[in-house]
């Protein structure tokens, strides 16, 4: 399927908006939500049950000519497929028609994306974990989402009504100027809508097509080194000598004791219990749902704070140097783990790239393994160990003694002055290489033979490396095995 490419000068980009539904229209917005859902459930055993088909009958020497054939999983095929099923399959023909098609059309697309990733994963051509084959969705988990791509999809003249394909015209919790003005002036259009139920309430995002123009940089021809960091949240030295310390807010700790407080009383009340079928209590209801205000607090809080900082980054320097970090082994640490996810290493280096595009800052992504606490800004020198708990960077080799996420960052913004980074990864602007100095903390034992791959998961496909074209069937050429 050819990929959607904006016209020159143009950007696509999200603008998300809360909503306020009544009582039929929220009904009406979980019911699109869940035939979303029961298209996706209805695709993943659809496709799937041919492969389990055809593993009963290899297991019964059935011949391969005479096996049952493959399924597909394109959109086009599911969307076929799920048309001739719905009128006459119990669980979608009596309700199906309350609901828009883009509904249905949601959970199919992502179904197929699901199955292509899968494809590729198992196939090595997809960067990251293994991903596994695509489940079922429960009811209690899915995240109730849909998204629009045709019909009426509209900012209403007022700026505080939108209209959705199905579900009419509901009410905006704030006015939506900011994009119903370049939409009028013919500078920006939307080309699909998603609604979404998270932190407690509606929301409903617009991918829009809008012309922007490249924002002026403050100091074009300064760089700045970003050490990321727990007591400080950045730690930002520029090319020009300046040094500033950006606090940590630390939202998720100062709502602790009201988390904890909150927490006790739930505890206390009936709450829901699968085993035995046992609904809430309205009292139970109630608690959860101040608990559940306080964790949604703290979470737009910290959007917020990250949002701040990353435009006021981009907006003033010409080149930004960040640190590729393990934010996932991070985690792991017990005793940091809570702290490193309340400050959201990960999302600041994504807001920062995306953000430098829109100001043509250039973003540079240091290496990994390379040793910006561990080496001296001033001489060159790297220290064979600095612990985590040393927090004063004493050189051995000068008379350096500076706070060790300052040395940190005037070694990133030093990266950026001599034009080289030493990264190729993914979110680096700067096509230059550079080799990568390895520090005392580089790994150097194999992998465990326990965590190599074998011969797959349970459930797991051996898919094969030739397909068609993405917007046609894809069949399979070699036999899939599922044990």
């Amino acid at each position: 399927m050819k990929k959607f490419q904006p016209r020159p000068g143009f950007v696509v980009q999200a603008s998300r908006f809360a909503l306020d539904p009544n009582a039929g229209q929220e009904h009406a917005l979980r019911s699109h939500c869940g035939a979303a859902r029961a298209a996706y459930n209805w695709a993943v055993s659809w496709v799937t049950a041919s492969w389990w088909q055809r593993n009963a009958e290899e297991s019964y020497s059935v011949p391969a000519e005479r096996l049952t054939e493959w399924r597909p999983w394109s959109l086009p095929t599911l969307r076929k497929a799920f048309n001739e099923a719905k009128h006459t399959d119990p669980r979608f023909a009596h309700w199906w028609a309350e609901n828009s098609k883009e509904a249905y059309n949601t959970g199919l697309a992502n179904a197929a994306a699901a199955f292509d990733n899968y494809a590729k994963s198992r196939q090595g051509k997809r960067k990251g974990r293994k991903v596994g084959m695509p489940r079922r969705k429960s009811k209690r988990k899915a995240r109730l989402a849909c998204r629009f791509t045709t019909g009426t999809i509209r900012i209403e003249a007022d700026g505080r009504h939108v209209t959705l394909p199905r579900l009419g015209t509901i009410r905006l919790h704030e006015k939506a100027e900011g994009l119903r003005e370049p939409i009028a002036a013919g500078t920006a259009r939307i080309l699909s809508a998603s609604i979404r139920y998270e932190r407690g309430r509606w929301f409903v995002s617009f991918q829009v097509e809008v012309k922007r123009e490249i924002q002026r940089i403050a100091r074009p021809d300064v760089a700045v080194g970003i050490d990321l960091g727990v007591k400080h949240l950045a730690v930002m030295a520029d090319s020009a000598g300046e040094v500033r310390y950006e606090p940590n807010p630390k939202h998720l700790d100062t709502a602790l004791s009201q988390l904890r407080r909150l927490s006790r009383r739930v505890s206390r009340r009936q709450g829901p219990d699968r085993r035995t079928g046992q609904q809430p209590s309205k009292r139970w209801l109630k608690a959860n749902a101040q608990r559940n205000r306080v964790h949604h607090r703290v979470a737009n809080l910290r959007a917020d704070a990250l949002h701040k900082l990353t435009t006021k980054v981009t907006g003033e320097y010409g080149t930004v140097v960040v640190e590729d970090l393990n934010v996932a082994g991070m985690l792991k640490n017990r005793r940091l783990a809570r702290r490193i996810a309340d400050a959201g290493f990960g999302e600041i280096r994504r807001q920062l790239t995306y953000k430098g595009q829109r100001n043509a800052c250039r973003t540079v992504v240091a290496d990994r393994w390379y040793p910006s606490s561990k080496t001296c800004s001033a001489c060159g020198a790297v220290k064979a160990k600095l612990p985590l708990h040393v927090r004063v960077f004493d050189c051995d080799e000068c008379p350096l003694v500076m706070d060790r996420d300052e040395n940190a960052a005037r070694n990133l913004a030093a990266l950026a002055a001599a034009g080289t980074t030493g990264t190729g990864v993914a979110g680096d602007l700067d096509a230059v290489k550079a080799s990568k100095p390895r520090g005392a903390d580089q790994k150097t034992r194999t992998t465990p033979p326990s965590r190599k791959a074998g011969r797959g998961r349970a459930g797991g496909a051996t898919l094969p490396h030739q397909r068609q074209e993405e917007a046609r069937d894809r069949r399979q050429t070699e036999a899939l095995t599922l044990w």
